[in-house]
């Protein structure tokens, strides 16, 4: 199969958000899976302050075919000003993997 894997990445201020979002996307068929990280804390500038928060991170296993109508989605469900964003290329993954991704982000 020629179709690639990539793993889109957003963090939320809360667990539920992030279950909501990663649930959603599922559903959706955006997505083949979702893993929500525990919390982590998260130091960044924001209006001139230095910031530090607890962030749950989502990661998206999605193809690269359904990668812009997923960014898309997620960034009309985010609650944050500037949601992070951040896509990872899959250097390699089995065939039974990749078919089941294909599969489950096939539009029904």
């Amino acid at each position: 199969m020629t179709t690639e894997i990539v793993i889109a990445q957003t963090t939320l201020g809360d667990e539920e958000s992030a279950k909501k979002l990663a649930q959603g996307a599922v559903a959706a068929r955006l997505a083949a899976c979702a893993h929500i990280d525990a919390p982590l804390t998260a130091v960044y500038r924001w209006n001139e302050n230095i910031e530090t928060a607890a962030e749950w991170r989502v990661s998206f296993k999605t193809t690269k075919s359904r990668l812009a109508e997923l960014a898309d989605w997620v960034g009309q469900e985010h609650s944050y000003d500037v949601p992070e964003w951040i896509v990872l290329t899959v250097a390699d993954v089995s065939d039974a993997y990749l078919a089941w991704v294909v599969n489950e982000t096939t539009p029904a």
